[in-house]
């Protein structure tokens, strides 16, 4: 990540609706949110959700895809990794390898799977 995309995304980080948002679409993984459901869950109109919702798409930190006539918003986890792996660059003077926290989503992908074994 570069500079440039790196001050995006913090800024559009840096609000209060967006950041709420952003950390509750990374807790329901890749399948993600209807705009509707986010909107309740975080007692946000509809019309201001647009907005926010907006800005975190154009800083490359939130994906959308049609599913019917909805529209799911899921977190975009290799942009927040590269983010934290660009904030985390020179950590300890160590180098990336050393202290950057990683969401493996693959891991996520697996651990959050319903169980269908059990009947």
């Amino acid at each position: 990540m570069d500079q440039k995309r790196a001050i995006a995304a913090l800024g559009a980080l840096a609000q209060e609706t967006r950041l709420d948002l952003f950390r509750l679409l990374v807790t329901c993984g890749p399948e993600g949110l209807p705009a509707g459901v986010i909107a309740e869950r975080l007692g946000v109109l509809p019309s201001s959700l647009s907005f926010h919702l907006a800005q975190l798409v154009h800083a490359g930190l939130i994906t959308q895809r049609r599913l019917s006539r909805q529209i799911i918003y899921s977190a975009e986890y290799n942009t927040m990794n590269d983010l934290l792996a660009y904030l985390t660059e020179n950590c300890c003077g160590q180098g990336v390898a050393a202290c950057t926290p990683v969401c493996n989503l693959a891991v996520l992908c697996e651990t959050t799977k319903p169980d269908t074994t059990a009947a």
